[in-house]
């Protein structure tokens, strides 16, 4: 048995999960913090649909970046 097989198989997914996990609730929160102040500054006032539409968009983003970003520092780090 090869251990090298099994540990890429396993190792770097299981911290690129974690870490995306743990990444992905800051990071949302950062990025609909952003959209709504500029969305603020355009407008002055945001509604609350408004804002539960940045809240998705906020969502969608923030989960691509944080896979990418864990994904490129685990096999920085790891590997």
């Amino acid at each position: 048995m090869n251990l090298k097989y099994y540990y890429v198989v396993f190792h770097d997914p299981l911290w690129t999960i974690l870490l995306s996990i743990t990444l992905f609730y800051p990071v949302r929160q950062l990025i609909w913090i952003l959209y709504v102040r500029r969305k603020q500054k355009k407008q002055k006032i945001v509604t609350e649909d408004e804002k539960k539409l940045l809240k998705k968009r906020a969502t969608f983003t923030s989960f691509f970046l944080s896979i990418v970003f864990s994904y490129v520092y685990v096999s920085q780090v790891f590997n």
